[in-house]
């Protein structure tokens, strides 16, 4: 059973899914980007906890991580940012976070403020699938759904992954660390299709796309498009002022992902 806000993320077509990390530049400011983020279109937004080791990550969000932990983004502050927000925004907002916070915090005590601040899932890139098992059971008690990432390298287990999934899948474009890729050249295609026939919950792509023709291709034949490094990328250059650049941004490609809306698979 699904959280019901990520389950209505794919409703009424292709989705835009933007990360951001939180604290970057400030926690004043990180709630601010998801409202004009949401207003543009955004269907369902990420939501980086800065960690000092964030080893799926490119250098673009390990400078995130760098600037949030110096301005003192702590988990509490964090929990306390997401419930001011999630009293302004009904987008469905989701934690991308490593393990280790997750344990330092306790994981039952976690995914209680997740429900309390009204955070709908969670991404962790270092949690392999079968090792889920600690988390998932107390994420579900609490209505929050452990997102599944499929990477290329798990051919074997997509089906496996896919029949056990919630919320969304998380279907990774590309190996190695996230970033801006000019290219995406993973056979995408088929991945998808094995999803496809393994389960009804929908599948988004990320990792390396930042151009609105790469979200319209893909978005051709995924349910949505995730974006995470082009959007920090612009929090990085303009700082405070990253908000009206982001929320022109995020209406562009949310556009290009509604070019494929007559072409909905489910």
């Amino acid at each position: 059973m699904s959280n019901h806000r990520i389950a209505k993320t794919f409703d009424h077509g292709k989705a835009f899914i933007g990360f951001i990390t939180v604290g970057d530049p400030t926690l004043e400011k990180t709630e601010e980007f998801i409202t004009l983020m949401e207003r543009a279109g955004a269907d369902l937004i990420e939501l980086g906890i800065p960690f000092s080791d964030p080893i799926a990550e490119g250098p673009v969000i390990q400078r995130a991580n760098i600037r949030a932990l110096s301005q003192g983004a702590t988990t509490d502050k964090i929990f306390d940012m997401v419930a001011r927000v999630r009293k302004k925004v009904q987008v469905p907002l989701v934690f991308l976070t490593y393990v280790n916070p997750i344990f330092t915090y306790g994981i039952d005590r976690f995914c209680a403020r997740c429900q309390e601040a009204g955070i709908d899932g969670l991404i962790i890139p270092d949690l392999p699938f079968e090792e889920n098992g600690e988390v998932r059971p107390i994420a579900e008690k609490y209505d929050v759904d452990v997102i599944s990432l499929i990477a290329p390298t798990s051919e074997q287990r997509i089906g496996q992954i896919a029949r056990e999934a919630s919320g969304f899948i998380y279907t990774v474009s590309s190996l190695g660390v996230t970033g801006v890729r000019s290219e995406i050249t993973t056979d995408l295609q088929s991945m998808i299709r094995v999803i496809r026939e393994n389960t009804s919950t929908p599948a988004a792509v990320g990792f390396g796309i930042s151009e609105p023709e790469q979200a319209e291709s893909i978005s051709a034949y995924a349910d949505g498009v995730i974006v995470g490094s082009a959007i920090v990328k612009m929090i990085e250059a303009n700082g405070e002022a990253a908000g009206p650049v982001i929320e022109e941004y995020v209406r562009k490609m949310k556009a290009a992902c509604m070019k494929n809306n007559n072409d909905l698979k489910r």
